[in-house]
């Protein structure tokens, strides 16, 4: 959902600082592999420390390497499978990342089960709703669904809800209990899209095997 309207502004922003990378020779690969690293620093150093707005900074200065790095490809001309690849694994290297620093903070200084559950239930639902796609596609479907709770929705409500989360050591009264809330949403919305591709899969797989069966039906006849 967001990926639609925030994507398209967000290039448009991004684009000179693209350009100046370029200049510099830097590599569209070179960008996503430091803005992987980037998420993954701020969120297994700071988030299992409970320092979640200092986390939620590091982590957003570098998640916009994955607007850059397409950016960048694009103005070069080189936009290619492999870029593609790279960029899609590390995507959910970094998304992992993110969750599993939540959750080891609720395992240990946390000090709460459930939320480190719920956690978890994020990152892996996050990883099969992106593979349901994958998957659907590789088959040859076009897997046509827009998702109730897609990436771009996991990590700004879970990025927001912790940065502000982050404010209660600065004196911010009742603010913590905004990321656990926004655990449970994005847990519950990743559950109802994952269910969603799924049965989008069914039914064109469906269609697909009927059209088949037809056209081989007619070839016969």
């Amino acid at each position: 959902m967001l990926n639609k309207y925030a994507r398209a502004f967000f290039t448009r922003v991004l684009t000179p600082f693209a350009s100046f990378l370029i200049r510099r020779g830097v590599s569209p690969d070179t960008v996503t592999l430091l803005g992987t690293a980037g998420v993954m620093a701020g969120a297994l150093v700071f988030y299992p420390m409970g320092e979640f707005f200092w986390g939620t900074v590091v982590i957003t200065l570098f998640v916009f390497s994955d607007l850059v790095d397409g950016n960048m490809a694009r103005q070069l001309g080189r936009s290619s499978r492999w870029g593609a690849f790279l960029d899609s694994t590390l995507d959910r290297v970094a998304d992992g990342a993110i969750f599993g620093g939540l959750a080891l903070w609720y395992a240990a200084g946390g000090d709460d089960i459930v939320l480190c559950a719920v956690s978890i239930f994020c990152l892996a639902s996050g990883q099969v709703v992106s593979y349901t796609k994958a998957r659907g596609e590789a088959i040859g479907l076009p897997v046509a669904v827009n998702g109730l709770v897609e990436r771009a929705e996991r990590l700004v409500i879970s990025l927001v809800a912790a940065g502000f989360a982050g404010l209660h050591k600065f004196g911010v009264p009742g603010i913590q209990w905004l990321l656990p809330i926004a655990l449970w949403i994005v847990a519950l919305g990743s559950l109802v899209t994952l269910v969603q591709r799924v049965v989008t899969v069914r039914r064109e797989a469906a269609e697909a095997d009927a059209t088949a069966a037809a056209e081989e039906s007619e070839a016969r006849s």
